[in-house]
């Protein structure tokens, strides 16, 4: 793995760096002969690379611990508050930040991330998020993360996790308060439609924060034409782009937002018509409706940044929400420290531009690296295994 910048990325050196930057963060100590922390981070990494569970890397790996052990060890070790864990986990992300993320205020995005449940709640129903039935359930475990955009680099900065009854608007704030811990300054949020409401856009406009958010248009559908609707829905009928205002009103308080609509331009050959993009912003001044679209399709680097995600996640059973967490917020870890590899090994950066170059190192062999460290510090099971089922 070499780059035009003549540098190398040794096993040895992206395993003493996800192990050191987890250690340091999460405060891990030994339990016992076996539960070494080295043992630890090596059954968590090879159950990662794998997206399996526990219990499948213990099974897996000659001589580590059994998967209770190694959960007992865990679970003794963190603290008993989720908001701690979290500050734990968000030290974490922020340990291989680069320091010209700091320079200039970046745009960022937020969004969460909604993971099936099929179980019951480990102590309290509010550890469970109600929403749109998928996959066979309606139940889920609910993260939050903000992300900063730079130039092709997501880095995520901030974790939460959320609770039943959280509102969109307290979720946006812990996460905002985490990145102003840190040291960073949003240029502008972008949003996703779920937040589209009063209590979110009083809440960015009371810390003068300038956000970015499709416009969602509710209430029933009105059999007259669009040019007669009222609301939001008469954005609709613009066969031009251009900017307007908006009042959200909720009978209790109000407030205005612009509002840019973006019509796209089709050939005459589309037979099927496509809705002019609404979105409601504030706080900065753009260019064209245009820009505001394109703009706005960096936050779909989010979602790709929460596929990356399950791709490292361990899987388990466990009900105890702060394992859980614990899981998800590793794998973001090691999704960070992908990011850096690439930006201070492999990239060619000359001033404020920076060339990708993502065929050095892919994330999925990032993370077999890890599992070949396991391997080689704790052996491997399986030519034991075949070995039976032959």
């Amino acid at each position: 793995m070499r780059s035009r910048m003549n540098h190398t990325v040794s096993a040895a050196q992206v395993h003493d760096l996800a192990g050191g930057i987890l250690q340091q963060s999460l405060a891990l100590v030994d339990r016992g002969r076996k539960c070494t922390v080295r043992n630890l981070l090596l059954v968590l990494f090879f159950a990662a690379s794998r997206a399996s569970s526990i219990f499948d890397a213990c099974l897996r790996l000659a001589n580590a611990p059994s998967d209770q052990a190694v959960r007992d060890a865990l679970l003794a070790q963190l603290p008993s508050r989720i908001g701690e864990l979290e500050r734990r986990l968000n030290v974490a992300l922020a340990a291989k930040l680069p320091r010209n993320l700091f320079r200039k205020c970046r745009p960022m995005a937020i969004d969460m991330s909604e993971i099936c449940y099929y179980g019951e709640p480990f102590k309290q129903q509010r550890e469970l998020r109600r929403g749109k039935r998928r996959q066979g359930t309606s139940r889920f475990h609910c993260y939050a993360t903000l992300c900063v955009l730079r130039r092709g680099e997501r880095f995520t900065v901030a974790l939460s996790y959320v609770w039943g009854e959280d509102s969109h608007a307290q979720v946006v704030r812990r996460l905002l308060e985490q990145a102003r811990t840190i040291g960073l300054r949003p240029r502008y949020v972008l949003l996703d439609r779920g937040f589209y409401g009063l209590e979110v856009v009083n809440y960015l406009k009371s810390v003068r924060c300038p956000f970015l958010m499709p416009v969602v248009h509710r209430g029933r559908r009105s059999k007259k034409p669009l040019w007669q609707l009222k609301g939001t829905r008469r954005f609709l009928a613009w066969k031009r782009s251009g900017w307007s205002r908006h009042t959200m009103d909720n009978r209790q308080q109000q407030t205005q937002v612009s509002i840019a609509v973006a019509c796209r331009c089709y050939s005459r050959r589309a037979r099927r018509k496509k809705r002019p993009l609404v979105f409601a912003f504030w706080g900065f001044r753009p260019s064209s409706p245009a820009w505001v679209a394109q703009e706005y399709r960096k936050r779909y680097g989010i979602e790709t940044s929460y596929r990356q995600m399950n791709q490292g996640r361990i899987r388990t059973c466990c009900r105890d929400p702060r394992l859980r967490l614990l899981l998800v917020g590793i794998a973001l870890v090691l999704r960070n420290l992908w990011v850096w590899l690439h930006r201070t090994k492999f990239a060619s950066v000359r001033g404020e531009r920076i060339e990708l170059r993502l065929e050095l190192l892919r994330l999925r062999t990032m993370l077999l690296i890890l599992q070949r460290c396991a391997e080689f510090w704790l052996g491997s099971a399986e030519y034991g295994m075949h070995q039976l089922i032959g």
